[in-house]
């Protein structure tokens, strides 16, 4: 029994909004993104995700465990992803969790639903990414504002009987020593809400948040993915004993298009299909990957069988994997 994608979805807020047109958007790649109304989370835009899948003949009876990747999450606790399998109708019988991680997440989520599936414990996996990063961030800090957008994905994982592998060539990575390139400070257990005061703080180009907004260091995040993604890209490779020829499509973690044209070059893919495109989206984080997939095997005729796909960001964390995508069933409908 072996694991492989059989479906994803994907479910955008209706609110939408553009970035100024100038050299910041042309830098990233970023001219538009969509932003959860006051009212709406996370869970809301997961729901809307995965009743797409239901939508194409996935039986919500038939699910067996729920994966949920988020940060921004309905609650402390309980976990989100129980929320979910009450309002889908999923029966009780169905394992849920969450796990909190962010650009890397779906690579670890495709790790834990093969692990699952292909030692018996389940016959399939129902992996969900939500974000709603907008709501971590402050409106007056144009340093991270314009990059995020908020997202959820539903993927449909199933085991077949097959000794081919469908997911593969798992590399992880994890950078603790960086975690303070990517934070929300207080909040938490170390910084309660209650008993930490709220700081203001304004850097150089204006920028304004607070102890309980979004903080990223733009520059230490991107010398840390052009550090470990060139390397990872590698390890791959030599991991499932293939060459770059090998591979149909590389797909990264949608950061924005600076970062990414540095890596095609770096990890010498120049001459390679690459995606390298969130000018609707922005950066969704856990959300990217799937998304930029869905993407990528609806935007061609040509048959795509493997596809490499690397995630990097908050933790810090990175980790990638190699995705048979030849039975991908929306593609064959």
């Amino acid at each position: 029994m072996k694991a492989y994608i059989r479906n994803i979805t994907y479910s955008l807020p209706h609110n939408v909004e553009a970035n100024p047109i100038g050299r910041l958007s042309k830098k990233t790649g970023i001219y538009k993104r969509h932003v959860c109304s006051k009212n709406e989370v996370a869970s809301d835009l997961a729901v809307s995700a995965v009743k797409q899948l239901f939508n194409k003949n996935i039986n919500p009876d038939e699910i067996e465990f729920l994966l949920l990747c988020t940060q921004s999450p309905d609650y402390i606790l309980p976990t989100t992803a129980c929320i979910l399998q009450d309002k889908l109708g999923i029966p009780t019988t169905c394992g849920a969790l969450d796990y909190n991680l962010g650009c890397s997440g779906y690579i670890y989520g495709l790790s834990m639903a093969k692990g699952l599936i292909e030692s018996g414990q389940v016959k399939n996996v129902l992996l969900v990414t939500a974000e709603n990063y907008s709501k971590h961030i402050n409106s007056k800090d144009n340093s991270v504002k314009p990059l995020f957008g908020d997202a959820a994905t539903a993927t449909f994982i199933e085991g077949m009987d097959t000794g081919i592998n469908g997911i593969e060539g798992f590399v992880f990575g994890t950078d603790g020593n960086g975690y303070n390139d990517l934070i929300i400070p207080v909040g938490g257990m170390r910084h309660p809400y209650a008993t930490t005061p709220i700081k203001w703080d304004e850097d150089s180009y204006g920028n304004i948040r607070s102890n309980r907004d979004l903080y990223m260091n733009g520059s230490n995040i991107g010398n840390f993915a052009m550090e470990v993604v060139p390397d990872t890209v590698d390890k791959i490779l030599k991991m499932v004993k293939m060459n770059r020829e090998d591979i149909d499509y590389y797909i990264f973690h949608q950061a924005n298009k600076f970062i990414l044209d540095y890596l095609q070059e770096k990890c010498k893919l120049k001459d390679f299909p690459f995606w390298n495109n969130m000018e609707e989206y922005g950066n969704t984080v856990s959300n990217s990957i799937p998304i930029a997939l869905y993407d990528v095997l609806h935007s061609t005729d040509k048959l795509l069988k493997y596809v490499m796909l690397v995630g990097f960001g908050v933790g810090l964390s990175w980790g990638g994997c190699i995705v048979n995508c030849q039975y991908y069933k929306e593609k064959h409908n």
